[in-house]
């Protein structure tokens, strides 16, 4: 008698809604201004990015999954902004993975999607650096809002949790698990 997983359930019910729901532009249009927001301020805590950034400038690398995209270029301070409208890619990342629940699951083993990557390789060496090395300091920016020790604490029990959480995936993927005995 074969199971059903809930995680299987769960990618079936995200596969059906996004097949039949789409967000309004305007919902996409402001998801996506926060999300360069975010880079930019992650890109600012490493001087080292935001010169290896600086020298691409107006290089356009368009990010896609699914049937969401998204283009960025590179400007002279060595930040992101939004491509204009129409603007021809130098760079195409395109993430292959395209169940939510496994980009999840690699995410939390600190795993790289697989990307298919077409465009200029020199660009996507600087990228790659920039994917590799820098990483949001989550506890310090808490740290500003709560203070030090709050924020430490918070930072422990998130670390803990993810732990936990990998742990749990770590068993769930392992050769052999969840098939019954024979």
């Amino acid at each position: 008698m074969a199971t059903l997983s809930p995680f299987s359930l769960l990618e079936d019910i995200f596969n059906r809604a996004s097949a039949t729901l789409q967000p309004p532009p305007w919902v996409v249009d402001e998801v996506q201004n926060r999300v360069v927001l975010l880079l930019n301020h992650v890109l600012q805590q490493e001087p080292e990015a935001t010169v290896r950034l600086a020298r691409q400038k107006g290089r356009v690398v368009l990010l896609q999954w699914r049937g969401f995209h998204m283009a960025l270029a590179a400007t002279p301070a060595g930040l992101l902004d939004r491509a204009a409208p129409g603007a021809t890619s130098d760079l195409t990342l395109t993430i292959t993975e395209t169940s939510p629940l496994a980009l999840a699951q690699q995410a939390l083993r600190s795993d790289k999607p697989g990307v298919r990557i077409e465009g200029d390789v020199q660009l996507a060496a600087e990228v790659n650096w920039l994917v590799d090395h820098v990483r949001w300091d989550l506890e310090e920016d808490l740290s500003r809002v709560i203070g030090d020790t709050a924020a430490h604490t918070v930072g422990n029990i998130a670390r803990s949790a993810i732990g936990t959480l990998r742990q749990f995936i770590g068993q769930r993927m392992a050769p052999g698990a969840g098939k019954a005995p024979t």
